[in-house]
This record gives structure tokens, sequence and C-alpha cells, in this order.
């Protein structure tokens, strides 16, 4: 397997695959590298080196009791681009992985960066404040966290439902979207996912996003379920310079693979220009 060590010695695993301009895929929770598949293909087909990684405390990365943060995942992506010596990059970011690409450009900077998509991206902030009246309240995040310690395995199955749109009438939920999703999901660190939960929830990331200073593409559905777009991609497009957003009709959260077609259309198309 390919992995590389953190300065804490966490194992990060990653796939690389193809050649080209690098294409640095972060997934969402409680997913792992294997939620870009059909992204990673295509890009790979069409002339670009595509490496995603897992996360630790998911997938197939280290599952440390200590360092599931946000500043942390933004600090192993950047061990990741320096390790591989990755140069004019573009960053991918989908929900959480929305979080760590931008975090990544806050804490290190965008010499290493060319361009930045966010899709179903957790940014600015999910959490309902003050400051935030549109987010979600915290009661949500709390239910998860009841629910994935009382049966992660259960709550994973019945989250994949939402996470896909496959409860909205005339849909057609597939059994393997279902089942590929709760694998990947029982496949992390117990402990990880209930500490990213706060991390992708309550993180503010409205100074990263100020920070960005590539070309932005923002990809979001109105129909997404788990992020909803008002107070997230439609508030990121405007913290963002340079930044275009475009919005998908009925789409849901795990766009990457509902539409994936689309997905990879719009990226393909903003990479080559």
């Amino acid at each position: 397997m390919n992995t590389i060590a953190t300065k804490d010695g966490t194992q990060i695993y990653f796939k690389d695959w193809g050649q080209g301009r690098p294409v640095v895929l972060s997934h969402g929770w409680p997913l792992d590298a294997d939620a870009w598949d059909a992204q990673m293909m295509f890009l790979a087909e069409n002339g670009f080196r595509v490496i995603a990684h897992d996360r630790r405390g998911h997938g197939r990365s280290s599952q440390p009791w200590n360092g599931n943060d946000m500043d942390t995942y933004a600090d192993d992506l950047a061990t990741l681009i320096e390790t591989l010596d990755l140069q004019h990059a573009t960053l991918v970011g989908h929900s959480t992985g929305g979080g760590e690409v931008v975090r990544y450009i806050g804490r290190h900077g965008s010499a290493r960066v060319a361009q930045m998509v966010l899709i179903g991206a957790a940014p600015p902030i999910m959490l309902k404040t003050d400051a935030n009246p549109g987010g979600l309240p915290i009661t949500v995040f709390d239910d998860m966290r009841t629910g994935v310690r009382a049966d992660r395995a259960q709550f994973y199955k019945d989250l994949a439902i939402t996470f896909y749109n496959f409860d909205r009438p005339g849909a057609t939920p597939s059994q393997g979207v279902i089942d590929t999703f709760w694998l990947q999901g029982m496949l992390g660190s117990l402990k990880g996912q209930l500490d990213c939960i706060k991390q992708f929830s309550e993180t503010d990331f409205s100074a990263d996003l100020q920070k960005i200073d590539v070309p932005t593409l923002i990809l979001h559905g109105d129909d997404d379920q788990i992020v909803p777009i008002a107070a997230s991609a439609l508030l990121s497009a405007k913290l963002v310079k340079n930044a275009t957003l475009k919005v998908y009709p009925g789409a849901a959260h795990g766009m990457c693979v509902t539409e994936a077609d689309k997905v990879n259309a719009d990226l393909l198309a903003f990479l080559n220009t």
C-alpha cells in the first residue's frame, strides 16, 4: 500500500493514479478515498495524476486516539503534498474534505496550488450560531453522535439513504451504493469518526475562505439534505475571490456518485481552463 508518515507517526494511505498535472481529492465523512473512484478513473484517463488519501481515522489510514481535528487533517494533507512534491495542484474537497482543503490554504498557503474545487462542501460553518443563524442546530450533530455510538452499522445504512437522496420521490435506490457507503464507514475508526463530527460541524472556515487566492469552482446540489446549500455554498461563493458557483438542480449530497458524469465533465472543463 502507498502510505506516508505524518509528524506524529500516523500512517496516511493514498491512491496515486495516472500521470500529468496533479489533482488531489479529499473525501467526506465517514468515507475514504474510494468515494472518489468515478472521478479518479475519469481524470486519470484524461491525462491527470490523481491522488486521493484516507483521512486519519478513516479507511485504511491509522486510527490514532489524538489528532482528529481540522488543523491536523490539513497538516496531514500538507505532508502528503510535500512528500510527493506536488506543484500546481488542483485541490478538490467534498463535504468534510472541502473544509480540509480550505483549512490547508489557511494554514499552508497556495504556493503548491493552482486551483480549488469545493463539492457539497461544509464551509463556511454548518452549526447554527448567533453569527450563523442559517446553520443547523447542535441537536442535529448530537443525534449523529448518539447514532454512531449506539449502532454505527445501522446508522450508516440509514444515512446513505439521505446522503444520496434515495428517499426522494422517483428515486431509484442502489443497494450497491448503499453497501459501499456502509463498507467505507465501517472501515474507519469509531473514535476518529466521532471526533470528526465536531470538526466538520463546528469549525468556522470563514477566514480560510477569504485567504483563497486561486481560481475556485464551487459545485453544490440544491437538494443536498446533509449540507444545505443556503448555509454553505451560497455563502462560500461570496467569501472566496475568483469563485464560480454552479448549482445542480435536485442533486444530493453524494453528487459525485449520483451525478458522476456531470461532476466529471465540470471538473475536466475547469482543469482545462
